[in-house]
């Protein structure tokens, strides 16, 4: 499925000086006329982010894991943060 990147959920897992990175991309399906006009995560509203949101913490937690939400940021910010994940995965081959 093509997919259009709009924005990521940046957030950390683990207690505070374990915590790790955990970032979520979201996007929306590129070819879906519902979702054409959405080209940024604001788009979705703030209460869908908001449950969006609440749904990793609440999917940490049932795991038995903590989950803290950081901040919400656009999709320039998810294109980069895909790179620079992508360019990490070569380095480690």
């Amino acid at each position: 499925m093509k997919c259009r990147c709009i924005g990521i959920i940046e957030g950390e897992q683990g207690k505070k000086r374990k915590a790790e990175r955990n970032d979520r991309i979201v996007a929306v399906e590129q070819d879906n006329h519902s979702y054409a006009h959405m080209k940024h995560i604001k788009d979705l509203g703030k209460e869908f982010v908001e449950e969006l949101e609440e749904f990793f913490v609440n999917y940490h937690e049932l795991s038995g894991k903590k989950y803290r939400i950081m901040d919400v940021k656009g999709p320039a910010e998810a294109q980069r943060r895909m790179k620079d994940g992508l360019r990490a995965a070569r380095r480690s081959k």
